[in-house]
């Protein structure tokens, strides 16, 4: 690419990469920003730094951020701006949830009919109006801003809106519209329960705690009852993080308002019950998985939300590394087979699975699934719910789904040998069959199947596949700092620290940007264990997964671990949560 090559998007021109530092030196020499002298030491202090220029100017305070906006925003033909005496809109922070703001650093402004105006603090993250655009399908129209004064907004808001629950909670425990304590519950009849539960003050509540877990783009909502207090808590990128939490005195009302909304019977509080319901809030529709379990202070409810919104739309959106994309790629290109995706609760096999079945997803393929429950509605996907209360197991939906001339067949689970041996023979008699096990590594799956009774000859004709995958949290790009290479922490955990030589390795720290946690959002590691002959010959003679996993590293596969220890060398994670992540793997 030339220098006067560019890339335009969004009426925002990006010059050639190799042209930019130039085009800023000049801008900075004639606006007597900077003397030729200085700027000439700057350059080469980012060149040995390994930074972007303006990066190192405003790094080493040599130009301030306002200054370097302005040069910006002149050298990519934007209109710059300041956000110094700007108020945040509440209604047009709901159509861009405040944790994507704060991902990507933009603030909305204004709206006008179909165009919104969008502050940015990284002007050259061209992607982020993409996302934008296709999060509220509104034309963006870019200003540029500094990242300075995004973040001191975006943490101004978050904390008045949870001083803003927080005062509700309080305002609430104060008010005497609802009064329905623990110790009187048994007192309490039905009409009384309803009508706490349909008061508006206690809607009010349960609506906001739901809108600020979708804002805080929360996977989980736990409300506990303790002895003498109610504990929220929202799950974050896998963590569970402490909310301001309503008075006791609310809890058999809002337990009770939760229940009707998942179509539970109110009356009912010394079994567990599970529902569902959907809502609608900042400019998104999500389902919420119910359970509820009574304790010895009353009931907890814990609420899953599914928002199809974040589920990836294929494979290549995954952000996968390259052999793994590639590796499944191939796998669910065959016509029929196994493939079989392992690992904890809560390691993204749904959503692998999901994102296989998206790519797969033609007019002209049919495609069934058998599922406990059924996480995400995919339109075009035949999609069957597990119910074992009426018989309807995996078992015998997927005897009847081989019946309905299937294509390619997802199993949520398969649990028992008579799942086992179905999917095996579906995938021997012409069907591609997708499933998932529970089991810590990818060799683990062969042994299992084994173990469940499927012959050797079976599994090792209708095998395509074995994958193990973990979820792990990425470092903060902007608060992450470099760290010494941990010696005695790597001995105490088997780790040569002749592999990480040359290496940087970082660590979190903690900014308005990621919550002050260090980490900002997720991704999979995934192991792959491709069937080829010479595993089939391991299988035939009925090889321990250790042997198995021993022949597939040989062949090139690399272990949870190897993947992980890689994601640490490029910076992407730390070596604690990485470890931590992969244990002895």
């Amino acid at each position: 690419m030339s220098d006067e090559q560019t890339v335009v998007k969004h009426n925002v021109a990006i010059p050639a990469r190799e042209s930019f530092a130039d085009n800023i030196a000049a801008i900075l020499l004639r606006r007597n920003i900077l003397d030729p002298n200085t700027l000439q030491k700057a350059r080469a202090g980012a060149q040995a730094d390994g930074k972007r220029l303006e990066e190192f100017l405003v790094d080493r305070k040599i130009v301030s951020d306002t200054d370097m906006t302005m040069v910006l925003a002149e050298y990519l033909a934007i209109p710059p701006m300041t956000l110094a005496h700007f108020i945040p809109d509440s209604q047009l922070l709901e159509l861009i949830p405040q944790v994507v703001c704060n991902k990507l650093v933009v603030i909305p402004i204004a709206k006008i009919g179909k165009m919104l105006t969008v502050a940015v603090g990284d002007p050259f993250n061209i992607s982020t109006l993409d996302e934008i655009q296709t999060m509220t399908g509104l034309q963006v129209v870019p200003v540029v801003v500094t990242e300075r004064e995004v973040n001191e907004i975006l943490q101004k808001f978050t904390e008045k809106a949870e001083s803003g629950l927080e005062d509700m909670f309080k305002n609430m425990m104060e008010s005497e519209d609802v009064e329905v304590g623990q110790e009187k519950q048994e007192e309490v009849s039905l009409d009384q329960m309803l009508q706490s539960a349909e008061g508006a003050p206690v809607i009010r509540i349960v609506n906001s705690i739901m809108v600020e877990a979708m804002r805080r783009l929360a996977s989980d909502i736990h409300i506990e009852p303790m002895e003498k207090t109610l504990r929220m808590r929202y799950r974050i990128d896998g963590d569970l993080y402490e909310m301001p939490s309503p008075s006791k005195n609310l809890q058999s009302a809002i337990i009770s308002r939760l229940k009707i909304m998942s179509g539970m019977d109110i009356a009912e509080r010394r079994i567990p019950q599970d529902g569902r319901f959907n809502i609608k809030a900042l400019g998104r529709e999500v389902d919420v998985r119910v359970s509820l379990l009574p304790l010895i202070h009353g009931e907890k409810i814990v609420m899953r939300i599914l928002d199809k919104s974040n589920l990836a739309p294929s494979l290549a959106a995954l952000g996968l590394d390259k052999k793994a994309y590639e590796s499944l790629i191939y796998a669910i290109s065959q016509p029929h087979g196994i493939i079989l995706v392992t690992g904890p609760t809560g390691s993204g096999k749904t959503t692998t699975l999901y994102s296989c079945l998206q790519d797969l997803n033609k007019p002209d393929v049919n495609i069934m699934t058998t599922e406990d429950p059924v996480e995400y509605q995919l339109a075009g996907i035949t999609q069957v719910q597990i119910d074992e209360d009426v018989g309807l197991t995996f078992s015998l939906a997927l005897r009847a789904i081989v019946r309905q001339d299937p294509d390619i067949v997802m199993v949520g689970e398969i649990r028992d040998q008579e799942t086992a041996a179905i999917a095996v023979k579906a995938a021997l008699t012409g069907q591609l069959v997708l499933s998932t096990l529970h089991t810590n590594d990818a060799a683990g799956a062969i042994t299992r199947l084994r173990d469940m009774g499927i012959e050797a000859f079976m599994l090792a004709s209708s095998l395509v596949m074995a994958q193990a995958q973990r979820l792990y949290k990425k470092l903060c790009p902007v608060c992450r700092r470099p760290r010494e290479l941990p010696l005695e922490y790597l001995r105490l955990n088997h780790l040569d620290p002749k592999s990480f030589e040359g290496v940087q390795l970082f660590e979190p720290a903690g900014c308005p940007k990621c919550g002050k946690t260090g980490f900002k959002g997720r991704n999979s590691l995934m192991e792959i264990l491709m069937v080829d002959d010479t595993i089939r010959q391991l299988i035939l003679q009925d090889a321990s997964a250790t042997e198995l996993a021993e022949k597939a590293i040989a062949n090139g596969m690399m272990t949870l671990k190897m993947v992980g220890l890689e994601k640490v060398k490029e910076g992407i994670s730390s070596l604690e949560e990485i470890l931590s992540v992969t244990g002895s793997e």
